[in-house]
């Protein structure tokens, strides 16, 4: 399966039915009067997250989404049909993006949330919504309310709890296949890994994700390398694990240059809890590698750990204090999302359908503005 993680849709709600125009004609009913039916609802489009997707692939070979149009009404008083509602599949971590690219309309994070794009045009009206006293007879009916269209951007932020971070060839991939039963691509040249990839780490009875993208070069937040594209799928994690090749020469060099372009990239990475490790321990001797341990410390201004994910060296150490922070963030959500549900008393069924925020419509308790 190939790996995407941005498309752009096309999104087309139903149009409503048309209204009818009828009248009774039944044996021995004189002046039945109107019987014409409204029409009927067009559908909604709406795209809701679903597990077992971690990719945009889908929209690649598909970018045209419309919805059915609702049904005319007809005598007899009959509705007609609404349209069906089109619920397109995304994968969780997905950001829903105008046309421009910048404006967020929804940020699907939890299994079955939905959002409703475009809602479907209402049926018109038919003759019988216009009897009157004075009007017994009407022959007026409404054509249906014609449906919303837009463009949309989804852009995929994949979820995971750690992410893995550092320069070409830095050895994340090989932790990875290490610690996860994910089986990325690993060769020692650089810019192996060319897409995201995400595995389970099971340790101490507890389980994360964890998640390896393609290494960051200078320059990289302004679309250098494989640019910023791939920056993004770290925002969500909550804890950056920042591998430092030992047998670079200048370890310092090589941390500096990743974090610069983390506080660049801005969106928070550079406040995220980091942890940083010493990588090939294997392939330095303990005289070099305590030295290079030391330096990269000396320049990071925090504790440095060592390790091989070869030999495996070290590398528990570096799982149990991934560990410690992924429960810390955990137990953070948990109680913001309790609090939150304890001052949301009012807080609508429905909580996982979000409506985007296209035109504000102010109530009817607002004043409205004087010219």
């Amino acid at each position: 399966m190939k790996f995407l993680d941005e498309a752009k849709v096309f999104l087309q709600s139903g149009d409503g039915g048309n209204g009818c125009v009828g009248f009774r004609r039944e044996k021995f009913i004189e002046f039945g009067g109107p019987d014409g039916g409204n029409g009927g609802r067009g559908g909604d489009v709406i795209i809701e997250a679903v597990a077992n997707l971690n990719t945009l692939i889908d929209f690649r070979y598909q970018q045209h989404f419309r919805a059915p149009r609702g049904r005319d009404g007809s005598g007899d008083n009959r509705t007609g049909k609404s349209g069906e509602t089109l619920v397109i599949p995304v994968p969780v971590g997905t950001l829903v993006l105008a046309e421009d690219k910048e404006t967020v309309l929804a940020d699907l994070t939890r299994v079955g949330q939905t959002v409703v794009m475009a809602k479907g045009g209402d049926g018109g009206f038919g003759n019988t919504h216009f009897k009157s006293s004075t009007n017994q007879a009407p022959r007026r009916a409404d054509p249906g309310w014609p449906g919303e269209e837009m463009w949309v951007w989804l852009r995929l932020k994949l979820i995971a709890d750690a992410g893995l971070v550092g320069l070409p060839n830095a050895g994340k991939s090989t932790v990875l296949a290490a610690v996860t039963r994910a089986r990325p691509k690993i060769a020692d040249y650089p810019f192996t890994t060319l897409h995201p990839n995400l595995g389970v780490v099971h340790q101490d009875g507890r389980e994360f994700i964890i998640a390896d993208i393609p290494g960051l070069i200078e320059g990289a937040h302004e679309g250098a390398g494989l640019g910023t594209r791939f920056l993004g799928h770290v925002e969500r994690c909550a804890v950056l694990l920042h591998l430092v090749d030992g047998t670079q020469e200048d370890v310092g060099a090589a941390w500096r240059t990743v974090r610069h372009e983390l506080e660049a990239h801005g969106h928070g990475l550079a406040e995220k809890t980091e942890i940083v490790a010493l990588s090939k321990l294997d392939a330095l001797s303990p005289e070099l590698a305590a030295e290079k341990v030391t330096e990269l410390a000396r320049v990071c201004g925090r504790p440095v750990l060592a390790f091989s994910a070869v030999s495996g060296q070290g590398l528990a150490p570096v799982l149990r204090a991934l560990g410690r922070h992924v429960d810390e963030a955990r137990a953070n959500a948990a109680l913001e999302a309790s609090a939150a549900r304890t001052l949301d008393d009012g807080q609508d069924p429905d909580e996982d359908r979000v409506w985007p925020d296209l035109a504000r419509v102010p109530s009817s308790e607002e004043e409205p503005e004087t010219p």
